[in-house]
């Protein structure tokens, strides 16, 4: 039985007694071991924490701003269907983005006030982002390689949205729960999801068992023995 009543719930316990490592840990007991995104992917501000259901966007490079002569409608279209992902953003979601090569910018400014509109939690991007001042301003979590003003206009497009991605091996699919802070971001399967954060907040409490054990000059054998948490 759950120890929370809705996602709103979840998160805000993720954010006050939990961080990313120990839900990884979870993971890898539960059998579930290639969970992380990339290191290169990390936040703009250190405290940035992002935790919400994953909306998946997959991009595609070109190589022009309209496409003259393509089978493809969206290739007519700049920028794609992103403005239509983008729009499609819910409460608590996060953006999540790959496809791309890094050579230009998946996310900005402008897009993050829409996403506050939304109530969207955040975005984690498989590349770049941009306007890197305004969204510290705005303190949207946004997790990507970094800061980097080329635009996406006549480079990229969003091709599909709500749609199963993969980043470097790790699969997300739509409604997964991403979890990210300055360590890194971990994608929770929906399937394992209540294993995984139950785990997590009973592995924190007895994180804090095992502190004061070393604090009052435990050994960390000993610990290990009686708790089996380090």
């Amino acid at each position: 039985m759950t120890i929370w009543k809705d996602d709103h719930e979840l998160f805000n316990i993720a954010k006050k007694e939990l961080f990313v490592a120990l839900v990884g840990d979870v993971l890898d007991k539960l059998g579930f071991q290639h969970q992380f995104l990339p290191p290169t992917i990390k936040p703009l501000n250190n405290n940035f924490v992002v935790i919400g259901r994953a909306m998946p966007v997959l991009e595609a490079d070109v190589f022009s701003e309209v496409v003259e002569g393509t089978h493809n409608p969206i290739l007519k279209k700049p920028f794609g269907i992103m403005f239509e992902a983008l729009d499609s953003l819910r409460e608590n979601e996060v953006y999540i983005c790959t496809g791309a090569s890094p050579r230009y910018a998946l996310w900005g400014g402008l897009m993050s006030i829409r996403a506050i509109k939304l109530g969207a939690a955040g975005a984690v991007l498989h590349g770049y982002s941009r306007d890197t001042n305004e969204v510290l301003k705005l303190d949207f979590p946004t997790f990507s390689y970094g800061g980097y003003a080329q635009d996406q206009g006549p480079r990229g497009k969003v091709v599909d949205y709500r749609v199963p991605i993969e980043i470097e091996g790790v699969k997300v699919n739509p409604g997964d729960i991403v979890y990210g802070d300055r360590d890194g971001a971990v994608i929770v399967p929906k399937e394992v999801e209540e294993e995984a954060f139950v785990g997590a907040i009973e592995k924190a409490r007895g994180e804090q068992l095992v502190k004061k054990a070393l604090e009052e000059g435990m050994s960390t054998v000993d610990a290990f023995d009686k708790f089996g948490i380090m």
